[in-house]
């Protein structure tokens, strides 16, 4: 702990704005990642397989039991599209589904855009220490005292390197983590296309 008190310390100002942005990145990368890979993930082809199975024994019914947590996208949009075609027209179907989706798609990758700017705040940040410890080496330089010159000098430094260094390890986690999450994001959407496609399909042939 006396080594990450120094650390911050040497880096100056900017090395508790780096900190803050990741704090928030730390926050949003946690609940994308839960909500992605748990609450929000299903095997749509194997649940696709169990639906399908009930439609073709004219089992509407069980088919809407399948996908009752309608806190999992997929399974929501599924779900209002077979309770609409039991109770209306092929247009209306595709209306639920639409409604569904356009109300759904738009939580799945929710503040996952933040991440890639919150990385390049992070990156800007560790620059703006950077400059903020080059001026103060040369302002050590240029105007200081012989007998302060090199501690000056040696604390300019530390600020320009501690900041840059600090900005990009909180910034390429951030960008590693922002393009897993934009992957499973789109493939859950991905997946929401395919099989609400199916589904309309399958029903119009039936």
């Amino acid at each position: 702990m006396e080594k990450v008190a120094l650390f911050f310390r040497d880096g100056g100002i900017f090395m508790y704005f780096i900190l803050a942005v990741s704090a928030v990145g730390i926050a949003i990368m946690a609940e994308r990642w839960y909500l992605l890979t748990h609450r929000y993930n299903v095997d749509g082809r194997a649940l696709w397989k169990k639906i399908l199975k009930f439609l073709q024994e004219g089992n509407v019914e069980q088919a809407k039991a399948l996908c009752k947590d309608t806190r999992v996208p997929l399974m929501r949009i599924l779900h209002d599209g077979l309770a609409m075609s039991s109770k209306g027209s092929e247009h209306d179907m595709q209306i639920a589904i639409d409604e569904a989706a356009l109300e759904i798609i738009p939580t799945i990758d929710k503040r996952v855009p933040y991440l890639a700017t919150l990385a390049n705040v992070a990156t800007l940040l560790g620059l703006l220490g950077t400059i903020q410890g080059l001026i103060q080496a040369f302002a050590a330089i240029s105007v200081a005292d012989p007998a302060q010159k090199a501690s000056l000098l040696a604390n300019g430094i530390a600020i320009a390197m501690y900041t840059t260094a600090f900005g990009l390890m909180v910034a390429i986690p951030m960008l590693i983590v922002y393009t897993l999450l934009q992957a499973k994001a789109q493939k859950i959407i991905d997946e929401i296309d395919e099989f609400s496609v199916k589904l309309i399909n399958h029903l119009k042939k039936a």
